[in-house]
């Protein structure tokens, strides 16, 4: 068996790994950012209501 026959079968797979591994963080990242902007946004109606209330 000569090395060319098994990089040609392997690269494939690496590649295909980090495309899955690129795609996985971009959506993991993207759920992290939206979690914070949720928590963001609460926090301000929170303090809207808590300054309503106080009036």
């Amino acid at each position: 068996m000569n090395w060319t026959a098994v990089a040609v079968g392997i690269i494939p797979s690496i590649g295909v790994g980090l495309v899955f591994w690129f795609a996985m963080r971009a959506v993991v990242r993207a759920d992290r950012n939206e979690r914070q902007a949720l928590a963001r946004q609460e926090e301000a109606d929170a303090a809207a209501r808590a300054a309503e209330n106080a009036q």
